[in-house]
C-alpha cells in the first residue's frame, strides 16, 4: 500500500465507504452481475426481485429469496472487520449496497444499508419484526396471519427517504472517501458521488478500472488485500 494513502487514512476524520458486492465475494456471496452471478445466470432475476413479482406470486417470490439470496454461513471478512474498526472509532461511515447482514454482523456503527437488509424481516399486516429464522421456515407470521417480507428495496421501488438523507449528510462531511468493491454505476447510489465534498480525497478500490469526472485516486487490486495491508489506529 502506498503511504499516501495509508497517511490520508490515518488524518481523515470523517471517512466514507461506498460500498458494493465487491466485499462481500470474499466472504462467499456472489457478486450477482458477475459473469456467474445470479443475474447473469438468470434472465428474469431482476423481475423476481420486483415488487410487482412480489404482490403478483408471493409464494415464488418467497421460494426465489429463500434459494438464492441467503448465505447464513457466511462471515464478515477483513473488509468489513477493517471498515467497522474505523466507524467503532467514530471515523466513518458506511454506505452499502449489500443486504446480506455482514456489516451488522462485524459490528459496524455507522452503517447506512441503502438497499435495506434481508436479515430485517417484518408482518406486512401488523408491521412487528420478525426473526429471519421463522421467516425462513414460513412467510406467514405466525401471530395474525399477516405475509412477511424482509425489509429490502426491491425494484420498482424507492430507497428509503432517512437512508438518501442521512448518506447524503455523510457525504458532505466527508474528508476521505473510499469506493470499495462496486462500479458505481446503480443509481441511485452511484448518485451519492455527486453530493461529495469538493475537498474529499477519493480512492476507489476495485478490481476492474474506475473512471470519473472528478480526481481521485485509482487502487485496481483485491479488496481484501488492500485491507489486509491497511494500518487502524
Amino acid at each position: 500500500m502506498e503511504t499516501t494513502i495509508q497517511t490520508a487514512f490515518d488524518d481523515a476524520k470523517h471517512i466514507v465507504f461506498l460500498t458494493g458486492a465487491g466485499v462481500s465475494t470474499a466472504s462467499g456471496i456472489p457478486d450477482f452481475r458477475s459473469a456467474n452471478g445470479l443475474y447473469t445466470q438468470n434472465r428474469n432475476a431482476e423481475y423476481y426481485l420486483s415488487h410487482r413479482y412480489f404482490a403478483s406470486d408471493p409464494d415464488g417470490f418467497y421460494e426465489f429469496c429463500k434459494k438464492n439470496l441467503y448465505f447464513p454461513d457466511a462471515k464478515p471478512n477483513v473488509i468489513h472487520e477493517k471498515q467497522a474498526a474505523l466507524t467503532q472509532q467514530d471515523r466513518a461511515t458506511v454506505i452499502t449496497q449489500n443486504i446480506d447482514n455482514l456489516y451488522e454482523e462485524a459490528g459496524t456503527k455507522h452503517l447506512i444499508d441503502f438497499h435495506g437488509n434481508l436479515y430485517h424481516v417484518y408482518c406486512e399486516k401488523c408491521g412487528e419484526a420478525v426473526p429471519v429464522a421463522d421467516y425462513l421456515k414460513s412467510r406467514i407470521h405466525a401471530k395474525d396471519g399477516g405475509p412477511l417480507r424482509p425489509d429490502i428495496v426491491l425494484y420498482d421501488e424507492g430507497i428509503k427517504q432517512q437512508n438518501i438523507i442521512d448518506a447524503v449528510k455523510a457525504m458532505q462531511a466527508a474528508d476521505l472517501v473510499v469506493i470499495v468493491g462496486t462500479s458505481m454505476k446503480v443509481y441511485p447510489f452511484a448518485g451519492l458521488l455527486e453530493y461529495r465534498n469538493p475537498n474529499a480525497k477519493v480512492v476507489a478500490i476495485n478490481r476492474q478500472e474506475l473512471r470519473f469526472s472528478f480526481d481521485f485516486e485509482m487502487v485496481q487490486e483485491d479488496a481484501t488485500k488492500f485491507f489486509a495491508e491497511l494500518k487502524v489506529k
